[in-house]
């Protein structure tokens, strides 16, 4: 695997990293569904001002592969984002980073084949990822449950969005995908808003840091549709799956949220995972 690819794909954990820690965050006090569509509008903004800009037509195949993609991601933002509003952040991240195993999967099966290094390397990693969720001690046991709940089902639907992003990017145009994407999760989360007839009002003062956190995804889609170009899509996924050690260290360093032993030792051996997967 290339090592463009691996920064690539390193870079786009770190942005989505801080982009969850941001939502997540904001959504302790703000409607959750407001804070995902309004995020996500930014983000698709910041695409329509890059699509002017570059010009010519849209690649339609990717933009249908984006929009599936993006059914995933919107489904799969809003239940992290409320995951994380009930539960504490170092343990329903990393339980939503194990949706890797969905791209993953379908790309060996489909015909992926790397080397039994990178392979290793990807299964320690995302080993590492499971240890480091263990042990919640501060929510309480009913917010626990239902965090751990929400949080397993953005990992399939943020798991769907991630391979039909990479898969549309590498067969087409990337910024086509990008947009069909954010098209889609949209769409979704309005959807969603109009049948759970949630508020999608945030107020002025919140509006600066929610498209904050917009511009971070997108920016972190666009880093993972680049890798994907440039790498195999099971290893590129997994590598972007290591999002949660930016959440864990921003939850650590700004809200003081304890670290197990257990949780560290899943830092590192993700870490231990990422070098194998690197020089597979």
């Amino acid at each position: 695997m290339s090592g463009l690819a691996v920064l690539l794909a390193l870079a786009s954990s770190v942005a989505w990293g801080t982009a969850d820690f941001g939502g997540g965050l904001v959504s302790r006090r703000l409607p959750t569904v407001a804070v995902t569509v309004v995020s996500q509008s930014a983000g698709f903004v910041a695409l329509l001002v890059a699509l002017g800009i570059r010009g010519g037509a849209v690649d339609g195949r990717s933009l249908a592969l984006g929009l599936a993609a993006g059914v995933g991601g919107g489904t799969g933002l809003a239940a992290f984002y409320r995951a994380l509003s009930l539960g504490t952040m170092s343990i329903v991240s990393p339980i939503v980073a194990c949706g890797a195993v969905v791209p993953f999967t379908i790309s060996l099966a489909t015909g992926e084949r790397p080397s039994h290094v990178a392979v290793a390397g990807a299964v320690v990693a995302l080993c590492g990822a499971v240890l480091a969720s263990a042990e919640e001690r501060r929510a309480q046991a009913r917010e626990r449950g239902q965090a751990v709940l929400l949080a397993a089902l953005a990992a399939g639907a943020l798991g769907l969005f991630t391979y039909f992003l990479g898969l549309g990017s590498r067969e087409g145009s990337a910024l086509s995908t990008l947009v069909g994407a954010r098209i889609g999760s949209l769409t979704t989360l309005l959807v969603l808003a109009l049948v759970l007839r949630a508020p999608l009002r945030i107020g002025r003062q919140a509006i600066v840091p929610v498209a904050a956190i917009g511009l971070c995804d997108v920016s972190a889609n666009a880093l993972f549709a680049l890798a994907s170009g440039h790498g195999l899509l099971a290893l590129v996924s997994v590598l972007g799956s290591l999002y949660p050690v930016t959440t864990l260290v921003l939850a650590r360093a700004l809200l003081g949220e304890r670290l197990t032993p257990l949780q560290l030792t899943g830092v590192g051996v993700a870490l231990a995972g990422v070098a194998a997967l690197s020089v597979g």
